[in-house]
């Protein structure tokens, strides 16, 4: 399986040869998997005081006075959850574990199978992607992507292989639904175009929205299908993409 290999203006500079990873057998079960877990390993456990609501010295009034045998302090309700002032009742926990476990050869064929999902025309379109339709998937350029130092560099290499029209999906953040708003998660952004390098990471991109660089060896299933959703719009360089045979 060969791809073709553009330089940065976008003219055909020849062809690669595509390691065995992309010809993976698609599959979105373990994918989804591996990302959930990714997102669960990463989560900071929480939980309220474990001695919060019980800081008091109320104590019941006993039987024989008409009276719910709650503590009280003050004639008020203390201690119990189904109180005004009492405790929580089963909060939450910071010796919950919420780490997920996964198998690894899940974990590999996972990965592989979402690197292989960036050569799929229709998986990318699917996640919402733009780009002209002359364009054969996967996107590889030459290994002088890795030179370029400015943002604007960047966008013109963009414009010139024809998927810059997939920026604009991340151009401005949308706001949104639901109590996440108050919660410090007001904004969302599409994600967009994925740069995978060989050695290191393309800093001059990590201004553009939506964009993310990420090196070869790096580069995980959340990276390659953002929300469990495989088949995003990857640009590789000629070195990355012999790299990621040993994945």
């Amino acid at each position: 399986m060969k791809a073709t290999l553009f330089n940065l203006k976008g003219t055909k500079e020849g062809t690669v040869d595509l390691p065995s990873t992309f010809n993976t057998p698609y599959r979105p079960d373990l994918i989804q998997k591996a990302v959930v877990a990714s997102q669960a390993n990463r989560k900071q456990p929480y939980g309220s005081d474990p001695f919060a609501g019980k800081r008091t010295s109320a104590v019941s009034l006993g039987t024989g006075r008409g009276l719910a045998q709650v503590p009280r302090s003050n004639g008020r309700g203390r201690k119990s959850p189904n109180t005004n002032s009492g405790r929580r009742c089963h909060p939450p926990k910071s010796t919950k574990d919420y780490s997920l476990k996964i198998n690894d050869k899940e974990r590999r064929l996972a990965i592989r199978s979402a690197i292989a999902a960036t050569a799929n025309v229709d998986l990318v379109r699917s996640r919402g992607h733009n780009f002209d339709d002359k364009i054969a998937l996967p996107i590889v350029l030459t290994d002088d992507l890795s030179n370029l130092t400015k943002t604007k560099e960047v966008i013109e290499v963009f414009n010139n292989i024809g998927i810059s029209s997939d920026l604009d999906r991340s151009a401005s953040p949308k706001v949104r639904a639901g109590r996440g708003k108050t919660r410090g998660r007001k904004y969302k952004r599409s994600k967009s175009i994925l740069l995978v390098t060989s050695g290191k990471a393309l800093s001059a991109a990590q201004n553009v929205p939506g964009v993310d660089a990420v090196t070869a060896s790096e580069v995980n299933t959340e990276d390659l299908a953002p929300g469990t959703h495989a088949g995003r719009l990857t640009v590789w360089t000629e070195s990355a993409i012999k790299e990621v045979e040993n994945k």
